[in-house]
């Protein structure tokens, strides 16, 4: 199927990229539940799929940062360190995956998503407004070593990484969904997406006729999500958090 570009081709990408990243930004993460496995079912092999899928989830993070332009809900410390130690995780995972058994990696991450959102159901204040957390430097080391673990599994895997983040700004940092949301989605969906993309561009092979569909569909997907998260508040997210996490550890596990 991958010989041809059709109009109904492009259609289906582009609906499909629009939903999942509309869940996806309103969540906290999930959008390879969808956009990943429609591009592996059209006919694109697992490595040229997981390439096509981490460039047009750039535009997800563009989306999201063009509505959450008007509010003010990043902090500039977490945002820093997001950056400083997630994305050499990023690099190094997207490195390591070629020699990561898929099958092996996949029901290890379909076993922790589920656990997270099983966390989130059993503890029904998790998130729901901004926690005082201590802020020393043990404290910072080890928030700053969660993040790099997540980014070597956002690096090397599709989907539900952007989950764990959400899960551990909130656990950790004390932020409520609606903040740490709005983390995830700038952060993992910019730089670390497109750190990702790039180093897997470099090792592996892009699909470029699926990318515009692909591409709307995420900026598009990702302004609507965060939309609704700036407009729904912590408790919808958090809701949205644990049904899109149970769904994505269930499918990864029957993967």
């Amino acid at each position: 199927m991958i010989k041809g570009t059709t109009l109904v081709e492009q259609l289906l990408l582009l609906i499909a990229s629009f939903i999942a990243n509309t869940f996806s930004a309103f969540s906290g993460g999930g959008a390879g539940l969808i956009q990943f496995p429609l591009l592996i079912f059209l006919g694109l092999p697992f490595s040229l799929a997981l390439a096509t899928h981490k460039v047009a989830s750039v535009a997800l993070g563009v989306g999201a940062c063009l509505r959450h332009a008007r509010e003010r809900n990043l902090w500039l410390r977490i945002s820093l360190l997001m950056v400083v130690a997630g994305v050499p995780g990023v690099l190094i995972g997207a490195l390591l995956i070629v020699h990561v058994p898929d099958w092996a990696a996949t029901k290890a991450l379909g076993v922790l998503t589920l656990g997270l959102g099983l966390y989130s159901v059993f503890k029904p204040k998790l998130g729901q407004e901004v926690r005082v957390v201590e802020s020393t430097s043990r404290h910072l080391l080890i928030g700053a070593a969660g993040l790099f673990v997540i980014g070597v599994l956002n690096g090397s895997l599709t989907s539900g990484t952007g989950l764990f983040a959400t899960m551990w700004l909130v656990r950790w940092f004390g932020l409520d969904y609606k903040r740490a949301v709005a983390h995830t989605l700038v952060w993992v969906g910019t730089l670390w997406n497109g750190s990702g993309a790039l180093t897997l561009g470099l090792i592996s092979d892009i699909h470029w006729p699926w990318l515009p569909a692909l591409l709307a569909g995420s900026l598009l997907g990702g302004y609507a999500g965060a939309h609704l998260a700036i407009t729904k508040g912590s408790g919808w997210i958090k809701r949205a958090f644990e049904v899109i996490t149970l769904i994505t550890g269930v499918m990864l596990l029957l993967k």
